[in-house]
């Protein structure tokens, strides 16, 4: 296979992963009451309807602090995201030491959140996003693994 589309399908999916994750991120940070993004999902987990949980006396000051911890998570998201695509854009992923490197943490990471996505929020739409990102990051992993060989 070509070389360079191999490099190209090297470096472009772990680059739409930093960047799906400072969209994420961004969102976080900037809707009003981020936990409805993922509204059944977290409602399934509480068992227990929003509208019910902030209905009580003791929880009247909740959804500011549920809008604490998504603008704080937000950043982070953010944050992870900006490095995987400065990491990516510097070394566009040219030696088998930088796909390694990015490769082998990446992929940790994804396969944690899948597990937690899965056995903790399994209706979440954001499971399905999180098997795009797999996606991207196998293809990126194949294209990866025949450029070492072809590199030998």
């Amino acid at each position: 296979m070509n070389p360079k589309l191999l490099h190209n399908l090297s470096w472009i999916p772990p680059f739409l992963i930093g960047l799906a994750a400072v969209v994420l991120g961004i969102t976080w940070m900037i809707v009003d009451e981020p936990w409805l993004l993922d509204q059944a999902a977290n409602e399934a987990t509480l068992q227990l309807s929003f509208q019910e949980l902030f209905t009580g006396g003791q929880n009247a000051y909740l959804p500011d602090y549920l809008t604490t911890i998504y603008r704080f998570f937000g950043l982070w998201v953010l944050g992870i995201g900006l490095l995987i695509c400065a990491y990516v854009l510097v070394t566009f992923m040219g030696t088998s030491r930088a796909r390694n490197s990015l490769l082998g943490v990446l992929g940790v990471f994804l396969l944690l959140i899948l597990y937690l996505a899965v056995t903790r929020i399994p209706i979440s739409p954001f499971v399905y996003l999180i098997y795009g990102l797999i996606f991207l990051y196998l293809v990126s992993l194949w294209a990866s693994f025949k450029l070492n060989i072809t590199e030998r």
